[in-house]
Parts: C-alpha cells; structure tokens; sequence
C-alpha cells in the first residue's frame, strides 16, 4: 500500500489499531533509560507515545501524514511534549546528525530489498550502546498464524533481520513468539517477529 492507501485507511477510523503500546514494545523496553529515539514507521503514534511519555525524546516517521496528525492529536491530548513527528517514506528517510539512543521498528511490512534498506539505516541512525528493536509479522504467520500481511514478500524471519544487523550490533534476541488475537472469528494467535539487539 502507498501513503495515499493508508491515509484513506486512518481516515476511516479514530483508531485503526489501539492507542496502547505494542505488548513486545513495552516488555523489552520498559528498562531501559531514556534517551533520543525515532519510531519507524509510527502509524498512529502508539508506541511512540508510550516511549514519549516515559520522558523519551521520539522521532514518530511515516509516510501517512493523517496517521501522523492523529499521533500529534494523541500527544496534545495527553499533555506530551517530547514527540515530533516527521512525514517521510522510509526508503528515502535519513537520520539526523546526532544519534539516538533507541529505533524502533514496529510491524513495518516492505519487500525485502526496501526493508533491508531501512534496517541499515535504522541500525546506522543509533550511536553505540544504543537499542534497535523490531517487531513483526514472521513469515510463518501465513501458514501457522493469524492476520497480517498475506504476501510473502513483505515478510520475513528473525533470523534474516539478526542476520542484517550483526554487522552493526550485537543481537541480544532473534526469536519468532507468538502474539494471541482475539476478534469477531474468535481466539487465535499470530507469530511474530522480535530481534533486540545493542548497536557496537
């Protein structure tokens, strides 16, 4: 989908998805101190306002400018002054100078060579110390999970993403987990993706 694609989709609601934090965002980054981040790919805002809240100073990019004005809303409703948001396609975004301390990579679905790009990018934008964190649909969630992209090119392992990153950081977590989803089909549960790792 192109940004004009997903306007028209955050267009159609007041949320296309919750306004509380990925549950693998909140679990693995809890602990760590605040710092600068960037949220690739932040939809909505629901991750980066979590972090925001939590006295983190957070880049929000998306090429979805009505999805970026409902996380600049979201912000102002909640009295939080630590978020910008930043209207760019990923796979012409660059960072700023100066380095962050945490990027975060939540459910961001592009063709392998384009997402391969924006993880060398993500990876290069954290200074070292700093945490990359992705999570995503695994591309075992087609057959064995539930929901999600359904092209198998925009879908990819763990492994493939540590694999990437390894040049830049030490991989701390490369594993498919399982996410339970509940809707009007009933219970079921979608794999997914989670790679922590901690830039050299």
């Amino acid at each position: 989908m192109d940004a004009a694609s997903w306007d028209e989709r955050y267009r159609g609601a007041e949320l296309v998805w919750t306004a509380g934090p990925n549950r693998f965002v909140e679990e693995e980054l809890a602990g760590l101190p605040v710092g600068r981040a960037v949220d690739l790919g932040a939809g909505e805002g629901r991750n980066a306002l979590w972090l925001a809240e939590r006295g983190w100073e957070v880049d929000a990019v998306d090429f979805s400018a009505v999805a970026l004005d409902k996380a600049g809303r979201l912000a102002a409703e909640r009295g939080v002054g630590l978020l910008r948001t930043v209207c760019a396609d990923l796979t012409g975004w660059s960072a700023p100078e100066a380095p962050y301390d945490l990027a975060l990579i939540a459910y961001l679905h592009l063709p392998w060579p384009q997402m391969a790009q924006v993880l060398r990018r993500a990876a290069s934008a954290v200074r070292p110390g700093g945490t990359l964190l992705l999570v995503g649909h695994d591309a075992a969630n087609l057959e064995h999970g539930h929901g999600g992209p359904q092209d198998p090119r925009v879908l990819y392992t763990a492994e493939q993403i540590a694999e990437l990153w390894r040049p830049y950081a030490d991989v701390l977590r490369a594993e498919a987990v399982t996410r339970p989803v509940t809707d009007a089909d009933g219970s079921h549960a979608a794999v997914v993706v989670l790679v922590r790792a901690v830039r050299k």
